[in-house]
Parts: structure tokens; sequence; C-alpha cells
């Protein structure tokens, strides 16, 4: 079976099994803090990939912070979505915007968690252009709400959908990446060698892992681990949950949903990361690694990277790129929005290129 992507695109811009796939998300870096008041954040985070020298990378990374207060930062992104090998229609939907970011896993059954997941998106981009842009962290917890009420009337509550992602904030004056989660679609961040994984999974196997009743290995495997514990559009949690953090040149956040995650181990999505410097190479050999190992479910993802630039560095990627109308909507210059459900065409890409602008800084699853 070769299903194709439904959907990939990249751009540059300023300012089915569910579970974790292994032990092997690094712990979370100095500055990176739970945002509040918009919710509670969890405390805790996944183990280190590997052995490091904590104190050299902690020096650097303070180092990195001094430099990037002062630094004008453009971000460069790159997405796919795949309806992977198993499935018959792509239940998940994505957002990429110029300082916002999204993935949401639907679930409910055909005509059900695709409504979710593109309801989902469809709120946070009229939230997005409402705002110009211009996103305060009360912003993107009202929007989620909106989501979760926007999401129970159109589909009866018979459906729901994850979400996780990150908007590009400006707090003291500088900018700050504000992560989002309900659900176990995940954000991670690469930084300073490290990839660490900042969003928390809502999970019956997550809360068994942090009990200590199982481990991560265990729950792998565990029959359970499909279940998860928090959705937008179903269940009685919706709450979700945000981490802060200073963006530092040179971070690059992963987004995707558990389509990845659970089928490539954290080190390979670590070792896909460092040896593609371009964020759509990264995206497309990340959708491809998901489908090598099984491709079970939907499976989508999302690159940004921060690179140091000057307002006036503003270009277009003059690279070929290619559009088919049913892959993707770019809802307007800078938005790109997959809604799930879409039709695809023959798995021709959506998207492939980059564009730039300046930041300145002034299914399967049930929910218990």
């Amino acid at each position: 079976m070769n299903p194709g992507p439904a959907a990939r695109g990249g751009a540059e811009h300023g300012a089915a099994d569910r579970g974790p796939a292994d032990g092997g998300s690094a712990d979370r870096r100095p500055g990176e803090t739970p945002a509040a008041p918009p919710s509670a954040a969890h405390s805790g985070a996944s183990p280190a990939t590997a052995p490091l020298d904590s104190a050299a990378i902690d020096a650097a990374a303070s180092e990195a912070a001094d430099a990037a207060a002062s630094t004008p930062v453009r971000f460069v992104h790159g997405f796919a979505t795949d309806r992977g090998l198993r499935r018959e229609l792509n239940e998940d939907s994505l957002l990429a915007a110029e300082t916002l970011f999204a993935v949401a896993d639907g679930m409910g059954g055909h005509e059900a968690g695709e409504v979710a997941s593109r309801v989902c998106v469809e709120t946070l981009a009229a939230g997005y252009r409402a705002a110009e842009g211009r996103l305060a962290p009360e912003d993107i917890h009202r929007l989620m709400g909106q989501a979760d009420l926007a999401i129970r009337e159109a589909a009866s509550e018979r459906a729901g959908t994850t979400l996780a992602g990150a908007a590009v904030v400006e707090h003291e004056g500088r900018p700050h990446w504000l992560v989002f989660n309900v659900g176990d679609s995940r954000t991670y961040r690469y930084s300073h060698g490290r990839l660490a994984q900042v969003s928390v999974d809502h999970s019956e196997v997550q809360m068994l892992v942090d009990s200590g009743e199982i481990s991560l290995e265990q729950a792998i495997v565990h029959p359970r681990r499909n279940v998860i514990t928090r959705a937008l559009g179903a269940g009685d949690d919706p709450r979700p949950e945000f981490w802060m953090m200073p963006v530092e040149i040179g971070d690059r956040l992963l987004i995707c949903s558990d389509g990845l995650s659970g089928e490539v181990r954290d080190g390979d999505i670590q070792s896909s990361l460092e040896r593609f410097p371009s964020a759509q190479d990264a995206v497309d050999e990340l959708v491809q690694a998901a489908l090598r190992n099984g491709g079970r479910d939907n499976v989508s993802v999302i690159v940004v990277d921060a690179v140091a630039g000057h307002p006036d560095d503003s270009h277009v990627d003059t690279r070929p790129r290619r559009q088919t109308e049913a892959d993707s909507t770019t809802t307007e210059p800078g938005v790109s929005l997959f809604g799930a459900g879409q039709p695809t065409a023959g798995g021709t890409p959506a998207e492939r290129g980059a564009r730039q602008s300046p930041h300145r800084t002034t299914d399967d699853r049930g929910s218990a």
C-alpha cells in the first residue's frame, strides 16, 4: 500500500497505539518552566536519551540565552501529514503559521475524529488571524476552550481530539515558546545537542509510569497504551497544560501525533533531527521512518527552527514546489492549514520550499 503524504510543506517566518515509544527524552533544561496562569503545568519530564555533561550544556545554554536576548530571530518550518499504511482515512489536522504551530489527532472513527481535529485547528487559525498573529498566553488558553465547545457542538460529543503545539509569544521583551498540550500528541525541543520531551502525555500508561507501577519499557506494550485521559471535545477533562521557555537561536521544535512517537524511538527521532539541517527534510525523514516501522496510525509532523536573522533579510526560497488543492489550504500568506478528512490527490506532495519573515521583539483510542 502506498497512500502517500496528504500534505507537506515548509516555510520560514520571523518571529493507533498510544504511549511513549521509549525512555529516551532528555530532561527539562534550565529556563524551561511551566506557564501560568492559563493552566497548572506538569512538574515532571522524561529521562535523558544519553548521559551528557550537564554542567557544560547548562553553561552553553546560559551563554546562548544571553546572546538571544539581543539577536533578531526568524522561524523556519516544515510540515507533513500522512494517513499511514493501515488507516483508510487521515484523522489528523495541522496548522503551520508564522508564530503558531499545532497538530490535532482526532478520535471517534469515520466522520467523527476528522471533524474534531479539523474544527480544532480551524478555531486556532481563526483566532490567529483575528489577533493578526500576535497571540498572548491567555489567548491560546481561550482558543483551546472555544475549540472544545465547537467540537462538542459539531460532533455532538461523539468525537474528540488531542492537541499539541507551540506559539511564539512575547514575555519580558523577548520571544518565548509557549508549548500547549491536551492528550498524547507531543512537543519536543532539540537544543544544545539534547532532545527533550516538553509536553507530558495525558494517558493511562503515563499515569502508571509516573506512579512507578510500570516501567517505560512496559508502557510501550501495555494493553491500555491507547487510552488517553484528556481530550478536547470529549470526556470530562479537556484541561490543557502549558510550558513556557525562552526562544534560543538554534532551537528546533518538533510537534507530532503519536503516529510518529508510537513508531519511532526518541533516539532515532534525535538522530533524524541532527542529520537533516533543513526543517522540511527532517520532517520528510521522520514521516518515512514512521512508515518504515509499520505506519499503523496517521502520522503528522511539524519541525520549527529558530534561526538568527534581521528583518531586512527576508526572502522567498525559490526551490521548485508543487501544490494540489486537495492536499492543503493556505488561508492567507504565511498560514498553512490541513483539515482531516480532505481527499488526497494521488499522494502528491502539497508544498515544498520555504518562506521567511522577521519576528520582531517588542480511532482506536478511548478517553477515560
